[in-house]
């Protein structure tokens, strides 16, 4: 087994631990049970969730066994942690649906062999939902003093603003309970997590020694930030999810593509799985040739195939050296090319008609249709990566990609589309 802390270390994803050389210990001495716990609030896992479940990930590869838990439950209560208002809930049927979809994702980056080493999926619902009121009060709930609950960041943090419910207050406890199952359960001794999560997991740790006098372990991963003081994971257009319903594979892998110099490399270390010469050899080359962008293209490459796969990987390449005149746009699928084009300035029109001028307009590439016919008569103006020499030209039936699609391009750099929409 490989020392998987020390890995954890140099990629920095490390924030704390509860007793670090206890958990070397524990490690060294053979294949320990980890988990990490995901909760339905969304239909979908997004680009932040990913850091943790990748730390679950690599203590697999380094020989130990990874529980995946969705937190069918907990998910019906929400997490206080982080926010400064009470979430909203959502209905059993949509925290049921979510969990499904959720395990899939999970489902992904796990293997679920028969071995010493493979890993579990599981629901917490499973046991909460069996629990009743005065079972969790009485058998739980004693070993939670209420002023130590008080004083967890995620709680004290909300008495000073609008205050929270005694529906969020229990989180911790739920948690909690979660962490003292699953190692009655499976022997489970680590808990995974982000660092907002520090104090539920710790409530966890202590409960475990009050039930069962058995001393278990806790790791947090580092928030993870932009240089540019940009909310990680986010763009304009909202959250980068994992599912590709609601960011195609090619804005994900175009969110990565234009990571900053100042990140790349400290996203390659959280994000892939390479090692120290070959992100030792990319990091010189953000610094020797920064405009080749060597780094952010092996970053965007590896994120990509382990969230959606080789294949589409293969197709948002494509359509990215497609779009900029480096491909050919008729070999790209109809999914994929409207998915690039959602990704850049573009007009719906009802139906073809008007001369290429005006789209170029409508579509915000450019300014003007007076800028549009100076684009066109300076050779720099192009349709589905052809130069248009004509400024009275109008696009044609024959010009539409899978009959409802035009590229529209100025200059090298600058795409735009047009879609048509029958009304």
């Amino acid at each position: 087994m490989t020392d998987i802390l020390d890995e954890l270390e140099w990629r920095d994803v490390v924030a704390q631990t509860t007793d670090a050389d206890a958990l070397r210990r524990a490690l060294a001495e053979g294949p320990i049970t980890v988990y990490a716990g995901f909760d339905p609030t969304a239909p979908s896992l997004h680009a932040g969730n990913l850091a943790t479940l990748l730390i679950l990930t690599r203590f697999q590869r380094a020989g130990h066994r990874p529980i995946g838990l969705v937190g069918g439950a907990t998910g019906l209560i929400g997490d206080p942690s982080g926010r400064s208002t009470e979430r909203s809930l959502n209905s059993t049927d949509v925290v049921a649906e979510w969990v499904a979809r959720i395990r899939v994702q999970v489902e992904r980056f796990l293997s679920f062999d028969e071995g010493p080493t493979g890993a579990a999926l599981v629901s917490n619902l499973d046991w909460t939902g069996q629990m009743s009121a005065i079972d969790f009060l009485r058998d739980i709930g004693k070993h939670f003093p209420v002023n130590r609950m008080l004083a967890r960041e995620s709680v004290s943090a909300r008495l000073g603003g609008e205050g929270l419910s005694y529906t969020e207050f229990s989180y911790q406890i739920l948690q909690a309970n979660d962490y003292l199952e699953l190692y009655r359960r499976h022997g489970c001794t680590l808990q995974l997590g982000g660092s907002d999560q520090w104090g539920n997991i710790t409530a966890g740790v202590d409960l475990i020694r009050r039930v069962e006098g058995a001393h278990v372990h806790a790791l947090t991963g580092k928030l993870i930030t932009k240089a540019d003081g940009t909310k990680f994971g986010k763009t304009a257009g909202g959250a980068i999810w994992l599912d590709p319903a609601l960011t195609s594979p090619y804005a994900f892998y175009q969110y990565w593509l234009n990571a900053d110099d100042r990140d790349v490399i400290r996203f390659l270390k959280v994000f892939t799985f390479r090692g120290r010469d070959e992100i030792a050899e990319l990091e010189k080359s953000v610094a020797d040739r920064p405009a080749a962008r060597e780094a952010q293209r092996a970053l965007a490459e590896d994120v990509t195939t382990l969230v959606h796969g080789a294949d589409e990987l293969r197709r948002v390449v494509a359509a990215s050296r497609a779009l900029f005149g480096q491909g050919s746009l008729e070999e790209l699928d109809e999914r994929t090319l409207g998915s690039a084009l959602a990704e850049v300035p573009r007009a719906e029109v009802p139906a073809l008609g008007a001369p290429l001028v005006d789209l170029l307009a409508q579509s915000g590439l450019v300014k003007s249709k007076s800028e549009a016919r100076r684009a066109v008569n300076e050779g720099g103006a192009y349709l589905n990566n052809v130069k248009v020499a004509d400024d009275s030209y109008v696009p044609t039936a024959d010009d539409l990609l899978h009959g409802r699609f035009l590229v529209l391009r100025r200059g090298k750099r600058s795409i735009g589309g047009v879609e048509v929409v029958a009304g």
